[in-house]
């Protein structure tokens, strides 16, 4: 009997041990979150100076957010502000979740129906900040802060649009921690490249025929190109160009990347394949016309640099496998 009653003692004194363990787990828990709030609303109030040079102070953490670009909301997303989203662009379809949220319009927006919304921080953007000026300055009128994110044109200028959208978000850890992996792994994809001794020549075809538009110097993809060790049969010229296919089949690219296969009921390389007069341009004697995502190449956000390794991918197979 005395034996049964020193296991029953055992029994009970390890279950208030358990329960005291579950009841310690729940209490550090608990101290973390109010921790991580309390670094968060440390971060305010902030004020912080914009992409066209405007100062937006922010009082505290923003509630509810409605960004008016698919980059601006990949970032916030990419942050760990999803939840705070309340309302995005026609254009936006990543993450998933974003489909469900409010729409508020395209190239033009609804600013009733943002203003409806009752966000806190609008997040804008420089490629379209000067002609919306007025309705941008009707959201402030309205009470709600507006920050223009930059137009970013490169990787550096990617990682300043991360920071920013972590300033105002109170993400700022969270933000160095997204650049520092983007980083390492812009770095991990450089030294794959840098023994590549034969460079291939790559069109990139941004728009189909008859109009044919492509990437010059000074671009992002051009950047890209270059990281993973590859030339841009454009690179003599600057920014967004046309060119006529007879330039294209003198210049005679070794790849030819297109970057619209989202929204062509026809392949690309389909279209490419079958083009007159194309029959000995080494990348399509060579079969190597490859459509890649556009949005993981053109977006400039988080998905950018697996973007640089599509390309990659696309280009150099045999060393990125």
């Amino acid at each position: 009997m005395k034996k049964i009653y020193s296991l029953l003692l055992i029994v009970l004194l390890t279950i208030g041990a358990l329960a005291g363990c579950v009841e310690k787990k729940e209490q550090v828990k608990e101290e973390n979150k109010a921790n991580v709030e309390k670094k968060t609303e440390a971060a305010f109030p902030v004020t912080i100076k914009d992409a066209i040079g405007n100062e937006v102070d922010l009082e505290k953490k923003p509630e509810k957010i409605v960004s008016l670009i698919p980059s601006n909301t990949e970032i916030a997303y990419a942050l760990g502000a999803g939840k705070e989203i309340v309302g995005v662009s026609d254009f936006d379809n990543y993450p998933e979740e974003v489909t469900k949220k409010e729409k508020i319009g395209g190239m033009e927006v609804n600013l009733e129906k943002i203003i409806s919304l009752q966000p806190n921080l609008v997040l804008a953007h420089a490629s379209t900040a000067h002609n919306s000026e007025a309705g941008l300055q009707q959201l402030k009128d309205a009470g709600i802060a507006v920050l223009v994110v930059n137009d970013a044109q490169n990787f550096d200028q990617v990682f300043d649009s991360i920071s920013m959208i972590g300033k105002a978000t109170g993400e700022t850890k969270k933000a160095d921690e997204l650049v520092k992996g983007m980083k390492d792994k812009l770095a991990e994809i450089k030294e794959k490249a840098k023994d590549i001794k034969e460079k291939k020549t790559v069109f990139v075809e941004v728009s189909p025929a008859p109009d044919i538009f492509t990437t010059g110097k000074n671009t992002f993809m051009n950047e890209m190109l270059t990281v993973i060790n590859a030339e841009n049969l454009a690179d003599d010229q600057e920014g967004w160009i046309q060119l006529d296919q007879e330039e294209i089949i003198k210049r005679n690219p070794d790849v030819i990347i297109t970057t619209y296969g989202g929204y062509e009921k026809e392949k690309p390389a389909d279209q490419v394949l079958s083009r007159k007069g194309w029959e000995n341009v080494n990348a399509v004697k060579n079969k190597q016309v490859i459509d890649v995502d556009s949005d993981r190449v053109t977006r400039s956000g988080p998905r950018i640099v697996e973007g640089v390794e599509d390309l990659a991918k696309a280009v150099y197979p045999e060393v990125f496998k």
